[in-house]
Parts: structure tokens; sequence; C-alpha cells
């Protein structure tokens, strides 16, 4: 079964069941499916650009949750935080942070980076290597820390 049917499969069992929260939640992954399919590049929407989309929208999620936890709007942020664990059942587990250290001190080795100079291309390898496994900004903040 493609990304997609599970999308649409799930989609109609949250019709069925009544469920607003999973309905918001996998409404907007289908939108973001819908609009890169049709971006223009012609490149149909795989496994690994199905990820890349979740992790954008949680992403984008997070970030406006922050905003509403600042200026005390419970209300929005809770529909934040609903929409996040929908859309996270969808991602990859994530990686402890102990596992990403170890992972992070091979590419590191792989790499030959020596101080926060390299810190591009171990963040370029560890991109690709880590899809969807782990969050960009806990990956940034582990690669300074070893390399600082």
């Amino acid at each position: 079964m493609s990304f997609t049917d599970k999308i649409n499969n799930d989609l109609k069992e949250a019709m069925k069941a009544q469920d607003q929260k999973a309905l918001r939640a996998i409404r907007a992954i289908k939108a973001a499916i819908l609009l890169a399919n049709t971006d223009g590049t012609g490149k149909p929407v795989d496994d690994d650009k199905s990820i890349q989309i979740l992790q954008k929208l949680v992403k984008q999620r997070r970030e406006s949750l922050e905003i509403y936890e600042k200026q005390g709007r419970e209300d929005l942020a809770s529909v934040e935080r609903e929409e996040i664990q929908v859309i996270e059942r969808y991602l990859p587990a994530q990686m402890s942070p102990d596992e990403l250290r170890s992972i992070l001190k091979e590419i590191i080795a792989e790499t030959g980076a020596k101080d926060a100079k390299d810190m591009g291309k171990v963040m370029g390898m560890a991109s690709k290597k880590l899809a969807g496994a782990a969050d960009g900004k806990a990956i940034s903040a582990i690669v300074k820390e070893l390399l600082g």
C-alpha cells in the first residue's frame, strides 16, 4: 500500500469515526502531497519525499505552537498539539539522543570534520543519512556540541 493510499484510507476512517482532530491533520497531509504532486517537476511523490513533507508540516506546527504558547492562546496551541500527534504517526520512529549522538560521531569521523568550519559537510551527510529519523534542530545542536 502506497503512502497516498494509506492517507486516503485513514481519511475515510476518520470521517466514519467523526474524529475531527485526525480529519484536520490528514486533510493537511493530503493537501501538502497534492501540492507536491502538482509542483511542475513532473516527479511523483515517493516515500522519501512524503517524509520530508510530513517533517515540514510538523515543523510548521511546532513553530505555530511556540508562538501561540508565548501569546497565551491555549485554544490555538491545543489544536497544533493535536495535529502534531496525528502527523507524527506517519513519520518513522525518532532516534533517541544517545543513538543520534553515536551516529553523528561516525559521520564526523567519516567526513574528517575537525571544528565548526566543517559543520556544513557533517550536516549534509547527516541530513541524508538520518532523513525522517531525527529532527534537524536536534541534529544541528549535537553536531555543534561535538565539533565545538
